[in-house]
């Protein structure tokens, strides 16, 4: 790949530069891609999207860099960021109040998961700052991922909404602390106030920034027509000076997004949907995101000894997602049928374990590099094979409006995502 790169910089000569050049021809083939697999294999587009990814990451590709720094961060941070406020738009506060059991399955379901994973290395002879960043890691289920399954198969029901307010709280949970905990990963505070502190500055800091953006939406949507072109620019413009800002100030750029969104919906509880516009350049930014994680998780240093840790982590924290929420399951609303389909699609793990696996590298690079070889490798493979499980799950249920049959013959176009 660098030697082809370095044979075309002598002779092209774009006016964006030769990666823009790659970047965008990357693209386009990831979305053709993702439309193959989906109409020929019946899988989600995703799975095409990180497929791509992983080709182009394994041949060479130097487009981005590990840890996650400068514009490649603030493209992930960015796709993140909108998936997330659109999450939390949707997460569904009052509901809470009647079925408070969700809450309950969600905890139970995220610190199991912790715990088990945490457990399994350390008993692994993992040291312990690194199975708790790897732990940490674990507890998200990928809200990109999911968001994207349920959209390719058109699902709903109680499996689909479940397993995406699950995810969408166990990211919280994830984001708060690891991003809190980065910071101490190379001391060990003694002191209970030492290791609360970073944890309420990054919720604080993310808390008013999510606050601002909420509050110059809700401004925004008193003038302007929630269908407008320039709302939608508006809302992606304050989404990504949020995630700018936020990071800035010491907070995280997806958590502010996911408290704007919530509070969005509380400050305007009207009915509201994703514009048009911004849906489109919502999905390319989204596609970028997946292309871009899977192009970054596939520089890990792929060898034996590594393997034995991956698989380890990936059954321990699979076990703990199906347990977890089967423990949780009674009184809240689901039988335990539909409580092993919401465990399966917890499996998929994305952009958000990459970035709160990138933060902990960046704060020791030393201990860096036995995160990275175990946290990359799980990344990418469970991006690619939670999509399925998801999907699998999702037609088990039977809530996909889909039929789950490959359209290699089928003349109709595929909707647009």
């Amino acid at each position: 790949m660098n030697e082809l790169t370095s044979f075309w910089a002598d002779w092209v000569r774009p006016s964006a530069g030769l990666p823009t050049v790659l970047w965008a021809l990357l693209i386009a083939v990831a979305a053709a891609a993702g439309h193959l697999v989906q109409r020929y294999i019946g899988m989600p587009k995703v799975v095409g999207y990180s497929l791509v990814g992983t080709l182009v990451g394994l041949a060479g590709f130097e487009g981005a860099v590990w840890p996650l720094q400068g514009v490649g961060l603030f493209l992930v941070e960015l796709g993140v960021a909108i998936v997330l406020f659109e999450a939390g738009g949707r997460l569904p506060l009052p509901w809470f109040r009647h079925n408070p059991m969700v809450l309950v399955q969600s905890v139970v379901e995220s610190a199991l998961t912790y715990f088990a994973v945490y457990w399994v290395l350390v008993w692994l002879e993992v040291p312990g700052p690194v199975a708790n960043a790897l732990a940490l890691m674990a507890i998200v289920a990928s809200p990109a991922v999911l968001s994207r399954v349920v959209m390719d198969t058109r699902a709903s029901g109680p499996v689909t909404d479940r397993a995406l307010t699950l995810s969408t709280l166990n990211t919280f949970y994830a984001i708060t602390l690891g991003y809190a905990q980065a910071g101490l990963i190379e001391r060990a505070p003694s002191a209970i106030t030492e290791r609360i502190y970073p944890v309420l500055v990054v919720l604080g800091m993310s808390f008013a920034v999510g606050s601002a953006v909420a509050l110059a939406m809700r401004t925004a949507l008193r003038v302007m027509s929630p269908t407008s072109e320039n709302t939608s620019i508006l809302m992606l413009a304050l989404i990504a000076a949020g995630a700018a800002v936020s990071a800035h100030m010491g907070g995280s750029a997806p958590l502010a997004a996911l408290i704007g969104g919530i509070m969005l919906k509380q400050l305007n509880p009207r009915p509201w949907s994703w514009p048009r516009q911004l849906g489109t350049a919502a999905s390319l930014l989204t596609m970028l995101m997946f292309v871009l994680v899977s192009i970054v998780a596939a520089q890990a240093d792929w060898n034996l000894p590594v393997a034995g840790l991956v698989f380890a982590l990936i059954a321990a924290r699979g076990v703990a997602k199906v347990v977890g929420v089967s423990l949780g399951n009674p009184g809240s609303g689901t039988d335990w049928k539909q409580a092993l389909w919401v465990g399966g699609a917890m499996a998929p793990l994305s952009s958000i374990a990459l970035l709160i696996a990138s933060n902990f590298v960046t704060a020791s690079p030393l201990l860096g590099v036995l995160i990275t070889q175990t946290a990359l490798p799980v990344i990418l493979l469970m991006e690619v094979s939670g999509a399925v499980i998801v999907t699998i799950a999702i037609h088990l249920a039977g809530e996909s409006s889909v039929p789950w049959t490959p359209e290699a013959f089928s003349t109709t176009e595929d909707q647009p995502s």
